[in-house]
């Protein structure tokens, strides 16, 4: 991956998009997550915060991470006017390069497609490997195209969740598959459109 170009790739994206005025938490999100006692989170490639903003209201402490700038000066600011400074940590990270350090009781990757080269079976891997035990890994990809899509590449292949659980090749005696589908749902875009979708949902537990 050349950095900088990703960089300003990602820039450009968020810069071209109205930045978030709250919460704005991707709906598999609050499906899975409600109800699960807060803790310790991380929020790979978080966007313009969305999710990190929701997960600190419900007493989780976040750190979220992103390849652009501009989405993480965005979130900080963010976390700041909303009194969340002291449980929003945003930082900018090229997950192709690093991962954070540390153990979470729950990790996200809402849509972590990238036009440039990313190991993302690998990333994953680290993800489920950073879990603490009784964690989970929330992986929602895209399982169509939406209109306001970066990516309008009508060739384009969407792997099932079973694929990517199948490629981040875990020891399943050590963690355990608790939801692979592909539900629809009316999604709305940046700029205020509405779509039906499909996302691809993938959740994983540690048990050990």
């Amino acid at each position: 991956m050349h950095t900088t170009d990703a960089v300003t790739f990602w820039d450009d994206v968020h810069a071209s998009r109205p930045a978030t005025t709250g919460p704005r938490p991707n709906v598999r999100l609050t499906e899975i997550v409600t109800g699960l006692p807060p803790g310790d989170a991380l929020d790979l490639g978080c966007g313009n915060g969305g999710d990190a903003l929701w997960l600190a209201g419900q007493g989780w402490h976040v750190t979220a991470v992103d390849i652009s700038t501009v989405a993480v000066e965005r979130l900080t600011a963010l976390a700041a006017s909303g009194d969340l400074a002291d449980r929003v940590t945003a930082v900018r990270c090229d997950l192709g390069e690093s991962f954070p350090a540390g153990g979470f009781d729950l990790i996200c990757a809402h849509y972590l497609h990238t036009p440039f080269d990313l190991d993302r079976a690998t990333v994953l891997r680290s993800a489920a490997h950073a879990l603490r035990t009784g964690g989970r890994l929330l992986v929602v990809d895209h399982g169509s195209t939406a209109p306001w899509s970066w990516n309008q590449d009508p060739d384009v292949r969407f792997p099932s969740p079973q694929e990517v659980a199948e490629d981040i090749g875990l020891d399943w005696t050590k963690w355990t598959i608790e939801r692979a589908e592909a539900p629809r749902r009316i999604a709305t875009g940046p700029n205020g459109h509405t779509a039906e979708v499909i996302d691809h949902v993938l959740l994983i537990r540690r048990t050990v």
